[in-house]
């Protein structure tokens, strides 16, 4: 089994930083791609951003302000969230997907307001 534990979420004031990370632990196997989801209350789920061994893929709200990045020896993924607006209020959710299978954390709330 994968477990996904994340941290970083938290208080900002619009204009503000925050980085989130999320540790994979278990039997990873065939890794395809790790990633950021949200949710804010009233909507559904959605793709942030995107790693694979190739490519990243990012919401078209978050290009510019969002960056996430992996290290494949840590089992690591991060999102480092610049230029923060209320609109990215969410819980924030992390994935990871293998060939055969797909995971979540917990989720971490990001709340931004002044």
């Amino acid at each position: 089994q994968v477990q996904l534990v994340e941290s970083g979420g938290g208080l900002v004031q619009p204009g503000g930083s925050l980085k989130l990370s999320c540790v994979a632990s278990g039997n990873i196997f065939n890794l395809y791609s790790m990633g950021w989801y949200r949710q804010a209350p009233g909507n559904e789920r959605e793709l942030v951003a995107e790693i694979t061994s190739s490519r990243t893929n990012y919401h078209d709200s978050v290009k510019g302000r969002f960056t996430i990045s992996r290290d494949n020896a840590r089992n690591t993924v991060s999102l480092q969230m610049n230029s923060l607006k209320p609109e990215d209020t969410a819980v924030y959710y992390c994935n990871l997907r293998t060939m055969r299978a797909e995971y979540w954390g917990k989720g971490t709330l990001v709340t931004v307001s002044s």
